[in-house]
């Protein structure tokens, strides 16, 4: 299976989108947009950043988890990760990201 991004509506009716590594892990996560061009955009813009490891937080989540967050150049955020279990799948699930995005289809479910 190939990295891909998955363009989907959420319980709220608003737009999403999910970054899915070639192993099929989800590992980004995007806030809700009210048009799906705005999801088509955080997606063009995931593709644009990830490559540069500046853009990535690394965060703990209140629960002692770590995760990250991409940025833009604005500092806005792009996506979200999921919990990791350590800092080490943390930082693997950077390098997903970075691998899969430039080589990512879309897939439109909305």
């Amino acid at each position: 299976m190939a990295a891909k991004f998955e363009i989907y509506k959420d319980k709220a009716n608003e737009f999403r989108f999910r970054l899915k590594a070639a192993n099929g892990e989800k590992v980004l996560k995007s806030e809700g947009y009210k048009a799906k061009t705005g999801a088509q955009n955080g997606i063009a813009s995931v593709v644009k950043n990830a490559p540069d490891a500046s853009r990535f937080e690394k965060k703990t989540s209140t629960s002692d988890s770590p995760y990250f967050v991409l940025k833009a150049g604005n500092h806005e955020v792009i996506g979200t990760s999921e919990t990791y279990s350590s800092t080490s799948a943390r930082d693997a699930g950077i390098e997903a990201v970075q691998r899969a995005a430039a080589a990512a289809t879309t897939v439109d479910l909305a």
